[in-house]
């Protein structure tokens, strides 16, 4: 199972960006996907997962700013990012929490897409 992640990049503040990532490889079905992210020096914390169903869960910090969708048909999970700020500097990770089999669910990661937001 791999996560490629892409659209990460140089935005101001105030500024929109949108993230993909793809899930690729052998699994039965995904209940859980989203993103991760960590800033220099710091611990790697939640951004926002959703489930197959829809159902979504957000960090503190970017509620009301950044919408978490999924498609499901392939496998890919996107987050809008509108309204960025400095602090969300930060490396993304896509992450996912696939059945890979019909008793076995894990946790994969992407290797991190880069965001920078300048003042």
């Amino acid at each position: 199972v791999q996560l490629q992640a892409s659209g990460g990049g140089l935005v101001q503040a105030g500024g929109s960006l949108r993230l993909s990532c793809v899930v690729s490889g052998r699994v039965f079905s995904i209940p859980s996907m989203g993103w991760y992210r960590q800033a220099p020096g710091k611990q790697r914390v939640l951004v926002a997962t959703v489930s197959s169903g829809g159902s979504t869960n957000y960090g503190d910090s970017v509620k009301g700013r950044f919408t978490v969708s999924r498609d499901n048909a392939e496998n890919t999970v996107y987050l809008q990012m509108n309204g960025l700020k400095p602090e969300d500097t930060a490396v993304y990770y896509c992450y996912a929490r696939p059945w890979i089999n019909q008793i076995t669910m894990r946790d994969y990661w992407g290797r991190g897409t880069l965001v920078t937001v300048s003042s």
